[in-house]
């Protein structure tokens, strides 16, 4: 099934995002949380990788790993960082041999300590070239890319923002998963001008419920989301961990059954290697529109 089948009328397609573990608790961990994850039934998982391009084998194995044993479609992450093309195409075959259904193409985020992203000699500039690369020369991969509800750190505008999305869907992707964000209003004028753009491939929400105020602070100043302030204020004034993770859960819970009522046509969660919180969220949201 290619991925743009996932999100057919009718069904709200379900993927969840891990990232590799970098120690072997780590990895019983993260294995059990995707057993509970498993229980609501999602249509894919992917995985990314570490900055500047490493663990790419750590995420291949992880994802390997998740298809042989829960049966499930699964994605990589990839990007251009510090690739060459043969390099990236070298990725791409161990990938082909490994059975991954779906591969995330990314332009990906300027190495630690330098503010903008420079290709290496013989790599890609933009995530439109990686996508065309893959299109032409793999093209039993479905490909997913990003999109940018507040725009990307990097773009002068949401126009040219926007424009560089399309060159990413012209080139051959057939998903949009959005960068995370916590204000439903970005998402919506983002998709308003994603359709008068004339960009037609799903749409997907990218969800990351809220478990740790400084943990988020950090992510959110890295990406450039919005962290609506009474939200903010609310979890400043909580004692402790847990109840941070309580008025995150709530605050989740309330954004996604806004998106679901909306009519988006997906799901897909951050869910940091844990399950606790994006199970929560998903136990308390009316799904009505998913087709198991």
């Amino acid at each position: 099934m290619s991925i743009s089948e996932i999100y057919r009328p009718g069904k709200i397609g379900l993927s969840f995002e891990l990232f590799p573990p970098k120690t072997a608790a780590g990895d019983r961990a993260l294995f059990r949380h995707v057993e509970q994850l498993i229980s609501f039934q999602p249509d894919f998982i992917t995985c990314t990788y570490g900055a500047g391009g490493s663990t790419r084998a750590k995420t291949l194995e992880v994802i390997d790993q998740v298809k042989r044993q829960f049966g499930i479609a699964v994605a990589s992450h990839l990007t251009c960082v510090g690739s060459t093309t043969q390099q990236l195409r070298a990725y791409l075959e161990t990938a082909r041999q490994r059975n991954i259904d779906y591969i995330v193409a990314l332009r990906g985020d300027p190495p630690q300590g330098e503010r903008l992203f420079r290709p290496v000699a013989g790599g890609f500039r933009y995530a439109n070239e990686l996508v065309e690369m893959i299109r032409n020369e793999f093209p039993e991969f479905s490909i997913a890319v990003a999109g940018y509800p507040e725009k990307h750190l990097e773009a002068p505008s949401k126009d040219v923002d926007l424009e560089n999305l399309k060159r990413k869907v012209d080139a051959g992707a057939e998903v949009v998963i959005t960068q995370l964000f916590y204000e439903n209003d970005a998402f919506f004028e983002f998709r308003e001008r994603y359709e008068r753009m004339g960009i037609r491939v799903p749409l997907i929400p990218g969800i990351l419920p809220i478990t740790n105020l400084r943990q988020v602070e950090r992510i959110t100043s890295l990406c450039g989301a919005t962290l609506p302030p009474d939200m903010v204020s609310a979890l400043r004034s909580c004692d402790d961990e847990k109840e941070q993770l309580h008025v995150g859960i709530e605050q989740a819970i309330r954004q996604v059954q806004e998106l679901i009522d909306v009519g988006v046509p997906g799901l897909h969660f951050y869910v940091l290697n844990k399950s606790s919180a994006t199970g929560a969220v998903l136990q308390n949201v009316h799904l009505s529109s998913r087709s198991v």
